[in-house]
C-alpha cells in the first residue's frame, strides 16, 4: 500500500496501539492481553503500520519454543487493522514485514489461532503436529496453524511454550 510506514512500536504509541483494539475487535476485550505483552518483559515483536500520523494497524508476535524441539518458534497474536483501513493488504504487509524480522532472527516456525482463508494468503497451513497450549474445539482446530520460515516442521507431537501472560484458557477457546 502506497504510503504505508512499518516501524516497531515504542512505548509512546501504546496509547493509540490501545485505542485501536476496541475498534478493530469491538466483541473482544484485547487491551488488558496487549498491554501485558508490551509492558511487561516478555520476547516479542510488536509492530505498527502508520498513514502518515494515523496508526493502522498493529502486530504482535511472541517468541517462544515448542516442547520436544529446539527451535525457536513464535505466535502471532493479534493483529488488528483500524476498520476504515481493512481489506487494503495492511495487515498482510505487517504479517509480511513480521516474518521477515523473525526469520533474520532466527526464528523457525510462527503459529496462528485464526481464520484459515486470511492466514492461508500468507502462506500458513493447518497445523496438527505442535499443540497450542490448551485444547481447541472442533470448531476451531482449522484455525490452529504454522507457517515454516525455512526449517523442517517439528515432529508429530509437542506443545507451544508459551510465557504465562498466555495461559489463560480463555484465549483459546470461545
Amino acid at each position: 500500500m502506497h504510503g504505508l510506514d512499518i516501524r516497531d512500536s515504542r512505548a509512546d504509541d501504546l496509547s493509540a496501539i490501545e485505542n485501536l483494539y476496541p475498534r478493530a475487535f469491538p466483541d473482544e476485550d484485547l487491551v488488558p492481553l496487549v498491554r501485558q505483552l508490551l509492558t511487561q518483559e516478555h520476547d516479542i515483536l510488536s509492530l505498527i503500520a502508520r498513514t502518515g500520523e494515523t496508526l493502522a494497524g498493529h502486530i504482535l508476535f511472541t517468541i517462544c519454543g515448542m516442547t520436544g524441539d529446539d527451535a525457536k518458534a513464535a505466535l502471532l497474536a493479534p493483529l488488528a487493522v483500524e476498520p476504515q483501513w481493512q481489506r487494503q493488504g495492511i495487515g498482510t504487509a505487517l504479517i509480511r514485514e513480521g516474518l521477515t524480522h523473525l526469520k533474520s532472527a532466527g526464528v523457525a516456525h510462527v503459529y496462528v489461532l485464526g481464520d484459515p482463508a486470511y492466514y492461508g494468503r500468507s502462506g500458513f497451513n493447518p497445523e496438527t503436529g505442535v499443540a497450542p497450549p490448551y485444547p481447541l474445539p472442533d470448531k476451531y482446530r482449522a484455525a490452529w496453524q504454522s507457517l515454516s520460515l525455512g526449517a523442517a516442521l517439528p515432529p508429530d507431537h509437542g506443545k507451544l511454550k508459551l510465557p504465562d501472560v498466555w495461559m489463560q484458557p480463555a484465549l483459546w477457546g470461545p
